[in-house]
């Protein structure tokens, strides 16, 4: 006797595209402006005294980094010379307006055009940069960009571990997707890697934050803040 065939399954409801959606183009590489920040394609010549500057004798700032701290100056411009030269990756240098002086770098990196997909990584912010506008603003000029090039999906990833990092991530407005575990094994060491993202749909509503909290009446003539970020979000506690 034939056993009859079961039928197929029908594949799982999906959200369709947007009728006009279409794969964007990769980001050229180009000076992103902001109020406090300015974001500058990666130039050794140009920025590796700066970088060298706030970030030499600082090696914390590297433990969560898959590269080891440069020694010397000179190591340092192999790095950023090795970042600019990089396929793949958009490496930009973070501009203080204050002073105009290099202060740190990150990465456009993880981009997939035919997916829609951009990430913020390798993010190296200096003592001076950390925990500021310029330091805030970086992130936001970054997702602007993306977006308006017609991404769909803004990533944010870190090491399990790196408590400071999954904070930022949320401060930002990055929602928790979840955890890869034994993803990587960086600098020999196991590495679970914490998973966030922004969506089209939601940026409009993070990116109004960011703006909000970026004006300067919400900060005081120290330059605190006077409310915060995720206060800006609907929502918010």
């Amino acid at each position: 006797m034939t056993t009859p065939l079961m039928p197929p399954i029908a594949p799982p409801a999906g959200n369709p595209l947007a009728p006009d959606w279409a794969a964007p183009p990769f980001p050229p590489a180009k000076v992103l402006e902001g109020q406090w920040c300015r974001l500058e394609p990666i130039d050794p010549a140009r920025h590796l005294d700066d970088i060298w500057a706030v970030n030499a004798g600082h090696e914390h700032i590297w433990d969560w980094m898959p590269a080891y701290p440069p020694n010397t100056k000179d190591e340092y411009r192999v790095l950023l010379e090795t970042m600019a030269t990089k396929a793949g990756i958009v490496p930009y240098a973070v501009i203080d307006k204050a002073d105009g002086k290099a202060k740190g770098h990150l990465w456009i990196m993880e981009i997939r055009p035919e997916q829609g997909v951009f990430e913020v990584g390798y993010i190296t912010y200096s003592p001076v940069l950390q925990r500021t506008r310029v330091a805030t603003e970086a992130i936001h000029l970054v997702g602007e960009y993306g977006f308006s090039l017609g991404y769909r999906r803004y990533e944010w990833k870190c090491n399990n571990l790196n408590e400071p990092s999954k904070r930022a991530a949320q401060r930002f407005g990055f929602r928790f997707e979840g955890l890869f575990r034994q993803h990587m094994v960086v600098k020999g060491q196991n590495r679970d890697t914490a998973w966030f993202s922004i969506l089209d749909a939601e940026w409009p509503t993070v990116s109004a934050a960011f703006r909000a909290w970026l004006a300067p009446e919400n900060f005081d003539e120290a330059g605190r803040q006077k409310a915060r970020l995720d206060s800006f979000r609907p929502g918010a506690a």
